[in-house]
Protein backbone atom coordinates (compact mmCIF):
# COMPACT_ATOMS: atom_id res chain seq x y z
CA UNK A 1 0.00 0.00 0.00
CA UNK A 2 1.23 3.58 -0.62
CA UNK A 3 2.82 5.44 2.26
CA UNK A 4 0.06 8.07 2.26
CA UNK A 5 -2.66 5.39 2.30
CA UNK A 6 -5.49 6.07 4.72
CA UNK A 7 -8.33 3.59 5.29
CA UNK A 8 -11.75 5.23 5.31
CA UNK A 9 -15.39 4.70 4.29
CA UNK A 10 -17.56 7.31 2.60
CA UNK A 11 -21.36 6.93 3.08
CA UNK A 12 -23.47 9.09 0.75
CA UNK A 13 -27.28 9.29 0.97
CA UNK A 14 -29.30 10.56 -1.98
CA UNK A 15 -32.98 11.20 -1.12
CA UNK A 16 -33.79 12.19 -4.71
CA UNK A 17 -32.35 9.01 -6.24
CA UNK A 18 -33.48 6.93 -3.20
CA UNK A 19 -30.03 5.40 -2.82
CA UNK A 20 -27.26 4.85 -0.28
CA UNK A 21 -23.70 4.34 -1.52
CA UNK A 22 -20.81 3.03 0.59
CA UNK A 23 -17.31 3.56 -0.80
CA UNK A 24 -14.16 2.23 0.87
CA UNK A 25 -10.48 2.72 0.13
CA UNK A 26 -9.74 -0.98 0.65
CA UNK A 27 -8.09 -3.57 -1.58
CA UNK A 28 -10.99 -3.90 -4.01
CA UNK A 29 -11.83 -7.18 -5.79
CA UNK A 30 -11.13 -8.87 -9.08
CA UNK A 31 -13.87 -10.59 -11.10
CA UNK A 32 -12.79 -13.96 -9.64
CA UNK A 33 -12.99 -12.61 -6.10
CA UNK A 34 -16.45 -11.13 -6.73
CA UNK A 35 -17.52 -14.49 -8.10
CA UNK A 36 -16.07 -16.29 -5.08
CA UNK A 37 -17.20 -14.00 -2.25
CA UNK A 38 -20.49 -12.74 -3.71
CA UNK A 39 -21.88 -15.18 -6.28
CA UNK A 40 -21.03 -18.44 -4.56
CA UNK A 41 -22.57 -17.26 -1.29
CA UNK A 42 -25.66 -16.13 -3.19
CA UNK A 43 -26.41 -19.54 -4.70
CA UNK A 44 -25.41 -21.65 -1.74
CA UNK A 45 -26.70 -21.35 1.80
CA UNK A 46 -24.64 -20.34 4.79
CA UNK A 47 -24.46 -23.99 5.86
CA UNK A 48 -23.06 -25.04 2.49
CA UNK A 49 -20.62 -22.15 2.69
CA UNK A 50 -19.38 -23.32 6.10
CA UNK A 51 -19.14 -26.92 4.88
CA UNK A 52 -17.15 -25.83 1.84
CA UNK A 53 -14.66 -23.79 3.86
CA UNK A 54 -14.61 -25.78 7.11
CA UNK A 55 -10.98 -26.79 6.58
CA UNK A 56 -9.91 -23.21 6.01
CA UNK A 57 -11.53 -21.49 9.00
CA UNK A 58 -14.03 -21.93 11.80
CA UNK A 59 -17.58 -20.63 12.12
CA UNK A 60 -16.68 -17.63 14.26
CA UNK A 61 -14.14 -16.46 11.68
CA UNK A 62 -16.70 -16.78 8.87
CA UNK A 63 -19.25 -14.48 10.59
CA UNK A 64 -18.63 -10.89 9.58
CA UNK A 65 -16.85 -11.72 6.34
CA UNK A 66 -17.80 -9.54 3.40
CA UNK A 67 -19.80 -12.00 1.33
CA UNK A 68 -21.79 -13.73 4.03
CA UNK A 69 -23.61 -10.66 5.37
CA UNK A 70 -23.76 -8.88 2.06
CA UNK A 71 -27.18 -10.23 1.05
CA UNK A 72 -28.89 -8.60 4.02
CA UNK A 73 -28.76 -5.49 1.80
CA UNK A 74 -31.75 -6.89 -0.10
CA UNK A 75 -33.87 -6.58 3.04
CA UNK A 76 -34.11 -2.85 2.33
CA UNK A 77 -33.23 -2.70 -1.38
CA UNK A 78 -34.83 -3.72 -4.63
CA UNK A 79 -31.51 -3.53 -6.43
CA UNK A 80 -27.81 -3.58 -5.42
CA UNK A 81 -24.74 -2.75 -7.50
CA UNK A 82 -21.04 -3.24 -6.80
CA UNK A 83 -18.31 -1.25 -8.53
CA UNK A 84 -14.84 -2.40 -7.54
CA UNK A 85 -11.20 -2.13 -8.65
CA UNK A 86 -8.54 -4.45 -7.22
CA UNK A 87 -5.19 -3.23 -5.97
CA UNK A 88 -3.47 -5.86 -8.11
CA UNK A 89 -1.43 -4.69 -11.08
CA UNK A 90 -3.33 -4.31 -14.37
CA UNK A 91 -6.60 -5.26 -12.64
CA UNK A 92 -9.81 -4.65 -14.56
CA UNK A 93 -12.68 -2.80 -12.79
CA UNK A 94 -15.74 -4.99 -12.21
CA UNK A 95 -19.42 -4.09 -12.08
CA UNK A 96 -21.85 -6.49 -10.38
CA UNK A 97 -25.62 -5.92 -10.40
CA UNK A 98 -28.55 -7.88 -8.96
CA UNK A 99 -32.25 -7.38 -8.34
CA UNK A 100 -33.62 -9.42 -5.45
CA UNK A 101 -30.31 -11.21 -4.84
CA UNK A 102 -31.14 -14.23 -7.04
CA UNK A 103 -30.10 -13.35 -10.58
CA UNK A 104 -27.06 -11.21 -11.23
CA UNK A 105 -25.02 -9.71 -14.03
CA UNK A 106 -21.27 -9.12 -14.11
CA UNK A 107 -19.43 -6.91 -16.56
CA UNK A 108 -16.40 -4.68 -16.87
CA UNK A 109 -16.78 -1.57 -14.78
CA UNK A 110 -15.65 2.04 -14.96
CA UNK A 111 -14.19 2.58 -11.47
CA UNK A 112 -10.75 4.21 -11.70
CA UNK A 113 -9.69 4.20 -8.03
CA UNK A 114 -8.80 1.21 -5.88
CA UNK A 115 -11.59 0.14 -3.54
CA UNK A 116 -15.23 -0.82 -3.67
CA UNK A 117 -18.49 1.09 -3.97
CA UNK A 118 -21.77 -0.62 -3.02
CA UNK A 119 -24.97 1.18 -4.00
CA UNK A 120 -28.35 0.26 -2.51
CA UNK A 121 -31.47 1.24 -4.46
CA UNK A 122 -33.94 1.43 -1.57
CA UNK A 123 -37.39 -0.14 -1.70
CA UNK A 124 -40.47 2.03 -1.12
CA UNK A 125 -40.98 0.80 2.45
CA UNK A 126 -37.35 1.56 3.39
CA UNK A 127 -36.99 5.15 2.20
CA UNK A 128 -36.31 6.30 5.77
CA UNK A 129 -32.70 5.17 5.21
CA UNK A 130 -32.28 7.84 2.52
CA UNK A 131 -32.39 10.40 5.34
CA UNK A 132 -28.91 11.46 6.48
CA UNK A 133 -30.01 11.94 10.11
CA UNK A 134 -31.47 8.43 10.26
CA UNK A 135 -28.28 6.98 8.77
CA UNK A 136 -26.13 9.03 11.18
CA UNK A 137 -28.15 7.59 14.07
CA UNK A 138 -27.45 4.05 12.84
CA UNK A 139 -23.74 4.73 12.28
CA UNK A 140 -23.36 6.25 15.74
CA UNK A 141 -25.11 3.29 17.31
CA UNK A 142 -23.51 0.37 15.46
CA UNK A 143 -20.25 1.62 13.88
CA UNK A 144 -18.72 4.06 16.36
CA UNK A 145 -16.34 1.34 17.63
CA UNK A 146 -14.84 0.60 14.20
CA UNK A 147 -11.13 1.45 13.72
CA UNK A 148 -11.81 2.86 10.24
CA UNK A 149 -13.00 6.44 9.85
CA UNK A 150 -16.53 6.75 8.43
CA UNK A 151 -17.69 9.94 6.74
CA UNK A 152 -21.36 10.66 6.05
CA UNK A 153 -22.61 13.17 3.47
CA UNK A 154 -25.68 14.03 1.45
CA UNK A 155 -25.57 13.97 -2.35
CA UNK A 156 -25.81 17.33 -4.12
CA UNK A 157 -25.57 19.19 -0.81
CA UNK A 158 -24.03 22.66 -0.78
CA UNK A 159 -20.36 22.79 0.11
CA UNK A 160 -19.69 23.92 3.67
CA UNK A 161 -16.63 26.00 4.57
CA UNK A 162 -14.85 26.67 7.84
CA UNK A 163 -12.30 29.32 8.74
CA UNK A 164 -9.48 28.00 10.95
CA UNK A 165 -6.01 29.09 12.01
CA UNK A 166 -3.17 28.09 9.71
CA UNK A 167 -1.63 26.07 12.55
CA UNK A 168 -4.73 23.87 12.77
CA UNK A 169 -4.75 22.84 9.08
CA UNK A 170 -4.49 19.05 8.68
CA UNK A 171 -2.93 17.13 5.80
CA UNK A 172 -6.31 16.00 4.43
CA UNK A 173 -7.89 19.50 4.64
CA UNK A 174 -8.66 21.21 1.35
CA UNK A 175 -7.57 24.85 1.59
CA UNK A 176 -9.81 27.05 -0.53
CA UNK A 177 -8.42 30.50 0.38
CA UNK A 178 -5.65 32.01 2.48
CA UNK A 179 -6.82 35.07 4.41
CA UNK A 180 -4.11 37.65 5.16
CA UNK A 181 -4.54 39.63 8.36
CA UNK A 182 -3.20 42.92 6.94
CA UNK A 183 -5.67 42.98 4.10
CA UNK A 184 -8.56 41.88 6.26
CA UNK A 185 -8.03 44.06 9.36
CA UNK A 186 -10.69 46.61 8.43
CA UNK A 187 -13.07 43.85 7.32
CA UNK A 188 -12.51 42.00 10.59
CA UNK A 189 -13.17 45.16 12.56
CA UNK A 190 -16.39 45.63 10.62
CA UNK A 191 -17.31 42.02 11.27
CA UNK A 192 -16.45 42.53 14.94
CA UNK A 193 -18.68 45.61 15.07
CA UNK A 194 -21.43 43.71 13.34
CA UNK A 195 -21.07 40.85 15.82
CA UNK A 196 -21.17 43.30 18.74
CA UNK A 197 -24.29 44.91 17.25
CA UNK A 198 -25.83 41.46 16.83
CA UNK A 199 -24.97 40.65 20.45
CA UNK A 200 -26.54 43.93 21.59
CA UNK A 201 -29.63 43.14 19.54
CA UNK A 202 -29.76 39.71 21.13
CA UNK A 203 -29.45 41.27 24.59
CA UNK A 204 -32.20 43.78 23.76
CA UNK A 205 -34.41 40.98 22.44
CA UNK A 206 -33.72 38.93 25.56
CA UNK A 207 -34.52 41.96 27.74
CA UNK A 208 -37.78 42.42 25.80
CA UNK A 209 -38.60 38.77 26.24
CA UNK A 210 -37.89 39.03 29.97
CA UNK A 211 -40.09 42.13 30.23
CA UNK A 212 -42.84 40.35 28.37
CA UNK A 213 -42.46 37.39 30.71
CA UNK A 214 -42.61 39.73 33.73
CA UNK A 215 -45.71 41.43 32.35
CA UNK A 216 -47.25 38.07 31.63
CA UNK A 217 -46.31 36.96 35.13
CA UNK A 218 -47.83 40.09 36.64
CA UNK A 219 -50.96 39.64 34.56
CA UNK A 220 -51.00 36.03 35.53
CA UNK A 221 -50.53 36.98 39.20
CA UNK A 222 -53.48 39.41 39.09
CA UNK A 223 -55.64 36.92 37.25
CA UNK A 224 -54.47 34.26 39.67
CA UNK A 225 -55.54 36.44 42.60
CA UNK A 226 -58.95 36.98 41.02
CA UNK A 227 -59.27 33.28 40.36
CA UNK A 228 -58.24 32.53 43.94
CA UNK A 229 -60.83 34.98 45.26
CA UNK A 230 -63.49 33.47 43.03
CA UNK A 231 -62.48 29.98 44.03
CA UNK A 232 -62.62 31.06 47.68
CA UNK A 233 -66.14 32.44 47.16
CA UNK A 234 -67.12 29.25 45.39
CA UNK A 235 -65.69 27.16 48.24
CA UNK A 236 -67.58 29.26 50.81
CA UNK A 237 -70.78 28.83 48.80
CA UNK A 238 -70.12 25.12 48.52
CA UNK A 239 -69.58 24.99 52.30
CA UNK A 240 -72.85 26.82 52.89
CA UNK A 241 -74.62 24.53 50.48
CA UNK A 242 -73.17 21.50 52.25
CA UNK A 243 -74.30 22.88 55.64
CA UNK A 244 -77.73 23.60 54.19
CA UNK A 245 -77.88 20.10 52.74
CA UNK A 246 -76.95 18.60 56.11
CA UNK A 247 -79.57 20.79 57.82
CA UNK A 248 -82.10 19.72 55.22
CA UNK A 249 -81.19 16.11 55.81
CA UNK A 250 -81.93 16.65 59.49
CA UNK A 251 -85.09 18.66 58.81
CA UNK A 252 -86.53 16.33 56.21
CA UNK A 253 -87.40 13.54 58.67
CA UNK A 254 -88.98 16.09 60.99
CA UNK A 255 -90.83 17.61 58.09
CA UNK A 256 -92.06 14.18 57.13
CA UNK A 257 -93.22 13.63 60.72
CA UNK A 258 -94.91 17.01 60.73
CA UNK A 259 -96.57 16.18 57.46
CA UNK A 260 -97.84 12.94 58.95
CA UNK A 261 -99.10 14.77 62.04
CA UNK A 262 -100.70 17.41 59.88
CA UNK A 263 -102.41 14.66 57.98
CA UNK A 264 -103.56 13.13 61.27
CA UNK A 265 -104.69 16.52 62.54
CA UNK A 266 -106.51 17.15 59.33
CA UNK A 267 -108.09 13.74 59.62
CA UNK A 268 -108.99 14.44 63.23
CA UNK A 269 -110.29 17.86 62.25
CA UNK A 270 -112.43 16.24 59.60
CA UNK A 271 -113.62 13.75 62.17
CA UNK A 272 -114.26 16.55 64.66
CA UNK A 273 -116.16 18.48 62.05
CA UNK A 274 -118.21 15.37 61.33
CA UNK A 275 -118.82 14.87 65.07
CA UNK A 276 -119.79 18.50 65.52
CA UNK A 277 -122.07 18.14 62.56
CA UNK A 278 -123.55 15.00 64.07
CA UNK A 279 -123.89 16.79 67.43
CA UNK A 280 -125.66 19.70 65.79
CA UNK A 281 -127.95 17.36 63.95
CA UNK A 282 -128.49 15.48 67.23
CA UNK A 283 -129.22 18.73 68.99
CA UNK A 284 -131.69 19.60 66.27
CA UNK A 285 -133.33 16.21 66.62
CA UNK A 286 -133.30 16.62 70.37
CA UNK A 287 -135.02 20.01 70.03
CA UNK A 288 -137.57 18.48 67.78
CA UNK A 289 -138.03 15.64 70.20
CA UNK A 290 -138.40 18.11 73.06
CA UNK A 291 -141.04 19.95 71.11
CA UNK A 292 -142.74 16.67 70.35
CA UNK A 293 -142.42 15.69 74.01
CA UNK A 294 -143.95 18.97 75.09
CA UNK A 295 -146.78 18.46 72.69
CA UNK A 296 -147.14 14.91 73.91
CA UNK A 297 -147.17 16.13 77.50
CA UNK A 298 -149.73 18.77 76.61
CA UNK A 299 -151.81 16.17 74.91
CA UNK A 300 -151.36 13.89 77.87
CA UNK A 301 -152.46 16.62 80.23
CA UNK A 302 -155.43 17.34 78.03
CA UNK A 303 -156.17 13.64 77.93
CA UNK A 304 -155.81 13.35 81.68
CA UNK A 305 -158.08 16.35 82.14
CA UNK A 306 -160.56 14.86 79.76
CA UNK A 307 -160.39 11.52 81.57
CA UNK A 308 -160.92 13.17 84.91
CA UNK A 309 -163.78 15.20 83.57
CA UNK A 310 -165.32 12.11 82.09
CA UNK A 311 -164.90 10.17 85.28
CA UNK A 312 -166.63 12.96 87.20
CA UNK A 313 -169.46 12.98 84.80
CA UNK A 314 -169.92 9.21 85.12
CA UNK A 315 -169.93 9.36 88.91
CA UNK A 316 -172.51 12.12 88.82
CA UNK A 317 -174.71 10.05 86.60
CA UNK A 318 -174.43 7.07 88.87
CA UNK A 319 -175.44 9.11 91.87
CA UNK A 320 -178.35 10.45 90.07
CA UNK A 321 -179.54 7.05 89.06
CA UNK A 322 -179.18 5.68 92.52
CA UNK A 323 -181.19 8.48 93.98
CA UNK A 324 -183.88 8.05 91.42
CA UNK A 325 -184.62 4.37 92.17
CA UNK A 326 -184.77 4.49 95.89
Amino acid sequence: MPEDYKAQIQVVVDPDAKTISLTDTGLGMTADEVDEYINQVAFSGATDFLEKYKDKTNEEQIIGHFGLGFYSAFMVSDKVTIDTLSWQKDATPVRWESEGGINFEMSDGTKDTVGTTITLYLSEDSLEFANEYRVREILDKYCSFMPVEIFLSKANAEQEYETIDAADVREDDVVVEHIHEDAKTEEKENEKSKKEIEKLKEKINKAKEQNEKILKYQTYTEEDKKLKEKSKEIREKETKIQISQKALQKILPKQEMLSEKLKELKSNTDKKQNIEKDIKEGEKIEEKNKIKLLKINELKEILDTYKKAKEKSIKTNIKIKKQKYK
